[in-house]
């Protein structure tokens, strides 16, 4: 059976859609980035696939969401994919022009190529655990901000900014609390948290984050992937017999994920047992300080996802400790 590529150049005020048709000739149209605009979105597909459509959009923000979920409840096989990945495949077709309708024709290509894997919503209890460390992690950056223009500010604005500070402290025990309590009201998350929290070296806001982000959630099917889509994956560069580059960090990937298990990476390496025998080990390979950092935060989301995938706490013994 035929099946129509859609790509979705999607923006927080519209977005504009490239239909393939089976000529290879392309349809396309823009709409409003609202409900309205999705619905019409949802009747021109209907009017023009030619077969079961299969939807192709880039993870930007959060202004996809909306639409990805009208798909999905459409029952249209809708993908979304790493922003990294649509730039490369536009590369690799030798694409000199960006504009939003070329961008949505090479999504539909990049769809019709790839065919990647469908995508499916977080559960309501996922999506709120999702806002509510997202808003923590903007008021932490927030309040960084705001102490370090203390510091050197004008005695006049001191008393406003350390007003801020004292409010944005407030306000971060609050989030933490209904954090808490969304992990808490939720029994599969509240069992996989004591699993995260098991491994010595990860805490109460590292969990979160891990679990906002989908770790338990079902979609991945290997450590190696979860580690993959935080860009954790070593990334190696050699070509010939001259060229021989040190294995970096991919970084392909969510960095809140990274920036979530940078400080529990070191804390493990440092003051754990099992963190210090991988330590001692790659040291003893001669791997560098930057590297083993790097090596440990792909440990730790790899360790995460083993003991949500078996359903056991962390176990020392397995790790050397």
């Amino acid at each position: 059976m035929s099946v129509s590529h859609i790509g979705i150049d999607i923006s927080k005020k519209s977005f504009n859609a490239a239909l393939r048709l089976l000529n290879g000739k392309y349809r396309d149209k823009k709409f409003d980035n609202n409900q309205r605009g999705i619905n019409e979105l949802l009747d021109w597909i209907q009017r023009h696939a030619e077969g079961p459509a299969h939807v192709c959009m880039e993870a930007t923000g959060v202004y996809w969401e909306a639409c990805a979920e009208a798909l999905f409840q459409a029952r249209i096989v809708v993908s979304v994919i790493n922003p990294a990945l649509a730039n490369a495949h536009a590369r690799s077709q030798g694409l000199r022009n960006k504009t939003d309708a070329v961008d949505a024709r090479a999504l539909a290509e990049f769809c019709r190529q790839k065919e990647p894997a469908p995508w499916q919503p977080p559960s309501p209890a996922h999506r709120q655990l999702k806002a509510l460390v997202l808003r923590h992690q903007a008021l932490v950056e927030m309040k960084t901000q705001e102490t370090n223009r203390v510091e050197v500010s004008r005695e006049a604005v001191q008393p406003s900014l350390q007003a801020h500070v004292n409010w944005l402290e407030e306000e971060l025990k609050r989030i933490e609390a209904l954090i808490q309590q969304s992990i808490d009201d939720d029994p599969d998350l509240r069992i996989q948290n004591e699993l995260l929290i098991s491994i010595p070296g990860i805490g109460d806001r590292t969990s979160s984050t891990l679990l906002a982000f989908g770790i338990g959630e079902g979609r991945f099917q290997s450590a190696a992937q979860f580690a993959s889509y935080a860009g954790l994956t070593p990334r190696h560069h050699e070509s010939g017999t001259s060229i021989r580059g040190k294995p970096r960090m991919s970084k392909i990937g969510h960095g809140r994920i990274r920036s979530a298990v940078y400080m529990p990476a070191l804390s493990s390496l440092h003051r754990t047992k099992w963190g210090k025998v991988f330590l001692d080990r790659l040291a003893a390979n001669g791997k560098s300080p930057k590297l083993i950092v790097g090596a440990m935060m792909r440990k730790l989301v790899q360790v995460a996802f083993g003991v949500i995938k078996s359903g056991r706490p962390f176990d020392p013994a397995l790790h050397g400790a």
